[in-house]
């Protein structure tokens, strides 16, 4: 009886405690290696096409992987009060099958059609934008997971994730990942939280492609524009950006037509 008590006791702090798992491979790791090694489904096995972009809303914490401090691999973490002002630069990476179908921190299934993701520090949920530095792809995760625990990395992304933001056969790429949070339900509705405000349609690794961008929207009389340069702990990033502007109205329909040519959505700053 003794012997079984202290099985169940191991068993009930395995299940509080983050997922211990490895972050995926630096490079693309070869199809069909089965649930052991970690990789990508099986050729033809799912179409991209097909998955869902979640929708940011307001979520209360997960009852599970909040927990602060916690230790993984004798690093202490501390989880964050709030996700409101986060931003980072960094390197993402991905995690596929080993782990599809598996519990996360958060107690969810792992679900590697989805676009979710891991973070060390995050509160579980949040949605995050995440923009890939280099090719200006952008797009909107759920953060679930607890990872990556490899200290040269700052987000996981699932591996639809990976595919829609175009590191799934790299293994990695530099981004820039910034919360997303709701002020209260009225102003996430209609607008900005506050005024003036700036819409960030772009961050690149390099000059080049940010001035190529800001000289397509000056071209499509989406001015102001303006590009940012800025000091990361990965090196310099420049952001596009237009603005700023001083009414909601305005804002709010620059965001519906800089999407609707094609430029993607852009998220709202403040100078």
């Amino acid at each position: 009886m003794r012997a079984l008590a202290l099985v169940a006791m191991a068993l009930a702090v395995a299940a509080c405690a983050p997922q211990l798992r490895d972050s995926a491979p630096d490079s693309a790791p070869a199809p069909g290696r089965g649930p052991v090694s970690d990789g990508p489904p099986a050729h033809g096995q799912f179409d991209p096409s097909r998955i869902q972009y979640p929708v940011p809303r307001p979520e209360p914490r997960s009852p599970y992987g909040n927990h602060s401090p916690y230790q993984v691999l004798g690093v202490t973490y501390e989880v964050l009060p709030s996700a409101r002002g986060y931003q980072e630069v960094g390197i993402a990476s991905w995690y596929g099958t080993k782990f599809h179908g598996r519990a996360t921190s958060s107690g969810e299934p792992y679900d590697m059609y989805q676009l979710t993701a891991a973070h060390r520090t995050l509160p579980l949920p949040t949605y995050a934008e995440v923009r890939h530095l280099e090719n200006g792809r952008s797009i909107i995760v759920r953060i679930n997971d607890r990872g990556p625990f490899h200290p040269d990395r700052i987000i996981d992304l699932s591996w639809a994730a990976a595919v829609k933001l175009g590191i799934d056969q790299a293994g990695t790429g530099p981004v820039e990942v910034t919360a997303i949070t709701f002020p209260d339900p009225l102003t996430y509705a209609v607008g900005p939280a506050r005024l003036p405000v700036l819409l960030q349609v772009g961050a690149f690794t390099e000059s080049a492609r940010a001035e190529r961008l800001a000289e397509q929207l000056q071209t499509a009389g989406l001015g102001p524009v303006r590009t940012e340069n800025a000091r990361t702990s990965q090196g310099r990033i420049w952001r596009v950006q237009v603005g700023p502007l001083a009414h909601a109205e305005e804002a709010i329909a620059l965001v519906e037509r800089i999407d609707a040519l094609g430029f993607g959505r852009p998220r709202f700053v403040y100078p």
